[in-house]
């Protein structure tokens, strides 16, 4: 009897964790009209969110309409089929979900058009991007906003593409949508490595439906999600000895890589730290993943770019920037609303469930419980735990930083990835549901930058 007292508190936990997120998002929004009102948010018109209110337009049924058939037929379609099938439904769904979604309103590529993102500064680059690449820090505050607040990866990316014969926002876009879109598809071949292959497959529909597909189309954040979730998965992955080294070698270069794609990128580094805890890869493993990370600082070192001084002269212009005065305590809290937002309903009820399964038992075990299913679900839930606690962990870093203040509704996309497999613990079709309406009241009412 004694131990029923754990699942029991789950339950209960479970059930009131989706009024809890509902009066954490109505309050940030209350908070933010008030502010706004008196001036204080003058930048911002809906915050927390950083966009404007709209009516829903007619173009968001196709949506609607997809959204219904995949929460009717994901779920068991993820679980019948193979599982390298399973992620390829699932990484399809993802891909049609945030599509329709970004298609009802101003497109795919209508967000790369601004002249504050990073297409604006391929001129500059030319033909010289090493040059470019050197002379980056010294310039800095001649590029747009977005250039300013990132490293030079991100535009040396868009200028490979052009190089490519592929220029022009559309590319662009169509680059950071696949990329971003396939975190799901990493994000569970990591699940299965830490929790299990069921655990995987249950994961499978709240990734390819997250709220967060709002923004994965398009902002080069969910380019940044896939680079990094591509990182940790290919650190898990590989059986053999050499097989499991050039993978986390290959994972090494992708991780290496993410904090000269985004400055706010580098607490994300918990995560494969906390995948690599639970799996406990071979020396080989780690040294190969440490050299993969230090021939990205020393490629570009030698190209003429320094780190440090890139975030000096980062943080100069941040504090330059309106950005800046946004008001610390206000955004402190609204932030963790916005990542509500991003995670969805479901995730609130799975981590509610997930901190019930993975709190360490204060009494004996009963000598008349059943040995089978109760310790590979605590163990499985341990699993999938260690990567959501290390990216709540990291958004939690960034957040007392007061360094994103606001807009992160996109800046935490790479982050709010990780905690949808925590979603699947609400169980059932309807949490599942909740978190395609989340999706479309999003896009369907926010007129959004990205």
């Amino acid at each position: 009897m004694i131990e029923s007292s754990r699942p029991r508190a789950g339950r209960t936990a479970g059930r009131l964790a989706p009024a809890v997120w509902a009066v954490l998002v109505a309050a940030a929004f209350a908070a933010g009209a008030v502010l706004h009102g008196l001036g204080v948010l003058a930048i911002d018109h809906l915050p927390p969110l950083h966009g404007h209110f709209r009516v829903p337009p007619i173009t968001l049924l196709p949506a609607a309409a997809f959204a219904a058939v995949a929460v009717t037929l994901l779920p068991s379609l993820v679980m019948r089929q193979g599982f390298g099938q399973a992620l390829a439904v699932a990484y399809g769904c993802a891909l049609v979900w945030t599509v329709l979604l970004a298609v009802s309103a101003d497109g795919l590529a209508e967000p790369f058009t601004h002249p504050e993102e990073y297409p604006a500064v391929l001129p500059a680059v030319g033909g010289d991007p090493l040059g470019w690449l050197a002379g980056f820090t010294g310039r800095l505050p001649e590029y747009p906003t977005h250039v300013r607040g990132h490293p030079p990866l991100p535009v040396l990316v868009v200028w490979a593409l052009a190089a490519a014969g592929l220029p022009g926002p559309l590319p662009a876009a169509l680059l950071a949508v696949a990329t971003g879109c396939s975190a799901s598809v990493a994000i569970a071949l990591t699940v299965r490595r830490l929790a299990g292959e069921e655990a995987a497959r249950r994961a499978l529909p709240y990734l390819a439906l997250t709220p967060a597909s709002v923004w994965i189309a398009t902002s080069m954040d969910a380019f940044f999600a896939g680079v990094g979730a591509w990182g940790v998965a290919l650190l898990v992955l590989g059986r053999s000895g050499a097989a499991r080294a050039a993978c986390a070698g290959a994972g090494g270069v992708l991780l290496g890589a993410l904090p000269y794609l985004s400055y706010g990128l580098v607490p994300y580094l918990l995560i494969p730290v906390a995948a690599a805890a639970v799996v406990r890869p071979p020396r080989a493993a780690v040294l190969a993943v440490l050299a993969g990370a230090a021939a990205v600082t020393a490629a570009f070192a030698a190209g003429g770019f320094l780190w440090p001084a890139g975030v000096l002269a980062t943080h100069a212009e941040w504090a330059a920037d309106p950005g800046a005065a946004r008001p610390y305590l206000y955004f402190l809290v609204a932030n963790l609303a916005v990542l509500a937002l991003l995670t969805g309903p479901a995730a609130a009820t799975g981590l509610a469930r997930l901190a019930s399964r993975t709190a360490p038992s204060r009494t004996a075990p009963s000598r008349t419980a059943p040995e089978g299913p109760a310790a590979p679900g605590r163990a499985a839930a341990r699993g999938v735990g260690a990567v959501v606690a290390a990216a709540l962990v990291a958004v939690l870093a960034l957040d007392a930083s007061g360094v994103t203040r606001g807009e992160v509704e996109r800046i935490w996309v790479p982050y709010a990835l990780w905690i949808g497999p925590a979603a699947s613990l609400a169980g059932g079709r309807r949490p599942l549901a909740a978190q395609a309406v989340t999706g479309l009241l999003l896009q369907g009412l926010v007129v959004s930058p990205w």
